[in-house]
Order: C-alpha cells, then structure tokens, then sequence
C-alpha cells in the first residue's frame, strides 16, 4: 500500500487511461470527499473535476450513495493491504506484529496528506445507522476490533478483547487528532509509545 496514494486521498491524473474511467472516477471522487465531505461534494463537482460526461459517471455509478459505498470500499481494501503488510515483518510473532502495525499506520497518519479516518468521518456525517454510509464504517471498525483481539490472544493476554478495544481506541483518537490539528506534532505522535505501554501491560502481567 503506498501511503500517499490510498486511504482517500489521491490525486486527480491528467489524462485518463485507457479503460480506467471507473477507477480515475472513483479517485476524483475519493479524494474531494476525504477533503472536502461527502455532503459537500455533488456529482456536478465529481464531474467538472474528473473531466468525464455525466452519463459517463452514472454509467459506473448509477447513484452517489453507490459512489460512496465505492470509495469506502476501496479505502477498506486499502486499510488492510497496509495492515497485511504489517504483519508480514514478524510472522508467527504476535506482539510484534501488533508493534508493527501501530507503526505502518503511525507513518500513514504522519503523511502531510493524512486528515485522519475516512470511516470515522463518514460516520459523523452520517450519525444514523441506517445512513448511507454509517454500516459500513461500522463493519469497518468491527473487523479491526476482531483482528486485533485475534494477535492480543495468540499474543498471551489474559483479557484480548479489552486490549483490542484500547488498542482501537488509541488508532481512532490519532486518526482524529490528526483531523483536528492537521499536523502530527499533536498527540497523535504518542500512537506508538502508547500502544507499547498498552501492550507491555496487558501482556507482562
């Protein structure tokens, strides 16, 4: 996963390439949302930035809430790229791997081009479970919550799921912090040395 090219924030390319429509759609499209908000943006925006017809969009994406739940996709697909790739370092050494994926995602938030989580703002956009949007940002945050309670366990804490919790909790209040002081001199600097704390005392208990 390269940093500065998923996550919601790409650059709109110059041309567009042959049969790439949809992807270079969904690029324009991503990027104006995580800067800017889904509500803010209409698809006459998507258009005017994206240089493609309006019939060219609604044939790839016949709604906006299909748009969206495409952009949330692939930022999906892209969280756990970088998450897999994490764990590759130190296989079949759980603590490690989780040192190392609180580091993979403490260099992401300390891009200049990090606003934080795409799902947590789609979700504050969208409070209402049945929102567009909302569930998947849920199921989102529901599959970290189990990754990470699955590499506490194989790495020996007594209680997983609550380190789990914390752990998600400590990703999310950097992403967030990120979002409030576009800089990463900010607490959001503190995900690494707070994760380790977090770990050394769930797991030398």
């Amino acid at each position: 996963m390269h940093l500065q090219e998923n996550m919601g924030y790409n650059k709109t390319k110059a041309k567009i390439p042959r049969g790439q429509t949809r992807e270079h759609i969904l690029e324009v499209a991503g990027r104006l949302f995580y800067t800017q908000g889904i509500r803010a943006i209409g698809v006459d925006t998507i258009v005017a930035q994206s240089g493609v017809a309006k019939t060219t969009l609604y044939d790839h994406f016949p709604s906006k809430d299909d748009l969206v739940k495409a952009y949330l996709e692939k930022n999906d697909h892209d969280f756990w790229e970088m998450f897999d790739t994490a764990l590759q370092q130190h296989p079949d050494q759980p603590k490690k791997q989780l040192v190392d994926v609180f580091e993979h995602f403490s260099a992401l938030i300390g891009t200049p081009e990090s606003l934080g989580c795409p799902f947590i703002s789609v979700a504050s956009e969208f409070p209402e479970l049945e929102q567009p949007g909302h569930p998947l940002a849920v199921a989102h945050k529901q599959k970290i919550r189990d990754r990470l309670s699955q590499l506490a366990q194989a790495a020996g804490a007594k209680q997983p799921t609550q380190l789990a919790d914390q752990l998600l909790l400590l990703l999310d209040g950097a992403f967030a912090s990120k979002r409030v002081f576009r800089s990463f001199d900010s607490p959001a600097a503190q995900l690494v040395a707070a994760a380790n704390l977090l770990l050394d005392c769930h797991l030398n208990r």
